[in-house]
C-alpha cells in the first residue's frame, strides 16, 4: 500500500477513486506515565511515555485505515492528514484519513 500527504503518486496515475478512508483510536493516559509526565513538566525534557503512547496510536489508526482501503480495493492512500482530539479527560483520539486510490 502506497502512503502519501500529496494529492497524487509522483511517477503514478490515478486510475480509480475509492472516496474517504479512515481510522482512529482512542487511547487513555496511564496513571504512571501521567505522575512522570508531571515531573517533566517541571524539570523540562521530552515526555518519552507519552511519545511511545502518541506512535502506538498513529500505527494503530493507519493501519485501521489501510485495511479499509484494501477492503475497497485501493492499492495507494493519498492526501493522509492526522488529527486529534479530547473525548473525556484523560483519553484523546486520534483519526487519520485520506483519498484511497488506484494507481498504475
Amino acid at each position: 500500500m502506497i502512503l502519501t500527504t500529496l494529492e497524487t503518486v509522483p511517477g503514478k496515475t490515478i486510475v480509480e477513486h475509492f472516496g474517504v478512508v479512515s481510522g482512529s483510536t482512542v487511547r487513555a493516559k496511564h496513571i504512571g506515565k501521567d505522575i512522570w509526565a508531571g515531573i517533566k513538566n517541571i524539570v523540562g525534557g521530552e515526555m518519552k511515555g507519552y511519545t511511545e503512547l502518541l506512535q502506538e496510536s498513529r500505527q494503530e489508526a493507519t493501519s485501521r485505515m489501510i485495511q479499509e482501503a484494501k477492503q475497497l480495493g485501493a492499492n495507494a492512500i493519498v492526501n493522509i492528514r492526522y488529527a486529534t482530539s479530547s473525548v473525556a479527560q484523560g483519553a484523546a483520539e486520534l483519526y487519520v484519513y485520506g483519498t484511497a486510490v488506484s494507481v498504475q
